[in-house]
């Protein structure tokens, strides 16, 4: 007999619904307006990072709501969230799911370090009994491996990684990637909520970037850790349209030297660019990461009613 039963347990259920009540109180008090934009749409995002699932006919589910969410900053909405479906293609796992539910918002006028301290109080109200410290990446990374992960020299960098299991022909972004993952964020302190900061610049997706005090490119960007997960990505968000293109357009570069499809560049999200995007930092994060957090769950499919295996 197929298994018809829900992957989560009713009580799981329950914290969920009471975890989006309480990120809708907390942006209500703050007078940040809830929004919907399409899960279906022409256009997807050229991260090699991330792969779409494609819709014949009619485009993409959408990976994430930003490229909506721009157009409506782009409008004068002002600062917005919305908590929706997102997919995925390739991610399945115990931390991942083809489809899941982001939470997204953006701060008009937030610099970078305004938007982590607001992420910081709503974690506060999500894990109140948790300590935050905030790490630059460079530092860090240094910390627990030794290199630096901006100018130790590109061999070095893949030959550490290799000497930890990764996979061989890895470039030096990576390789950096492959030591974060296995070596960095496990040395994390499980019970502390650890923000990192000032990212490589070659791992800016849509953020601003700056030169750090020895010329190096650095992201600004911040990702932070709790209880071995990551739960928020956030940017200072690019709003140099000409910036955009050329970014859409290396993209695109790297997914054909990768033997992945070419994703056709977002001509509304250019022409709201174009238009004028406001001054804004932005954040993402998964609900189902906040409720593994917050209930201690080992399988991403424990905090979802039906996980893709039975739904």
């Amino acid at each position: 007999m197929t298994d018809w039963q829900p992957t989560a347990s009713l009580e799981a259920i329950k914290a969920r619904a009471e975890l989006l009540s309480t990120v809708r109180a907390f942006f209500a008090a703050r007078d940040v307006l809830e929004v919907d934009t399409p899960q279906l749409a022409h256009y997807g995002v050229s991260d090699p990072h991330i792969q779409c699932i494609a819709v014949p006919g009619y485009g993409y589910l959408q990976s994430s709501p930003e490229y909506h969410m721009k157009r409506l900053l782009a409008a004068g909405s002002g600062p917005i969230y919305q908590i929706c479906k997102a997919f995925r293609d390739g991610e399945a796992g115990s931390r991942h799911n083809p489809e899941f539910t982001m939470l997204e918002w953006y701060r008009p006028g937030f610099a970078l370090d305004d938007l982590v301290q607001e992420c910081l109080a709503l974690f506060a109200e999500l894990f109140p009994r948790a300590q935050s410290r905030t790490y630059r990446f460079r530092d860090l990374f240094r910390h627990v491996t030794g290199l630096d992960p901006l100018t130790t020299d590109d061999a070095d960098l893949i030959a550490n990684a290799e000497s930890h299991g990764a996979p061989k022909d890895l470039n030096k972004s990576a390789a950096v990637d492959y030591l974060m993952a296995t070596r960095v964020e496990p040395a994390l302190p499980a019970e502390q909520l650890s923000v990192v900061t000032n990212f490589p610049g070659w791992a800016a997706a849509l953020a601003q970037t700056h030169e750090d005090e020895d010329g190096t490119t650095v992201a600004r960007r911040f990702e932070i850790y709790y209880r071995g997960l990551e739960l928020a990505n956030g940017y200072q968000e690019l709003t140099d349209a000409a910036e955009q293109k050329w970014r859409f357009e290396k993209d695109n570069a790297l997914r054909q030297e990768q033997g992945l499809n070419v994703m056709e560049a977002d001509p509304y999200l250019l022409s709201a660019m174009e238009h004028g995007l406001p001054t804004c930092s932005g954040v993402a994060m998964g609900v189902e990461r906040l409720l593994m957090a917050r209930q201690e769950a080992g399988k991403i499919s424990e905090t979802m009613a039906f996980d893709w295996h039975i739904a």
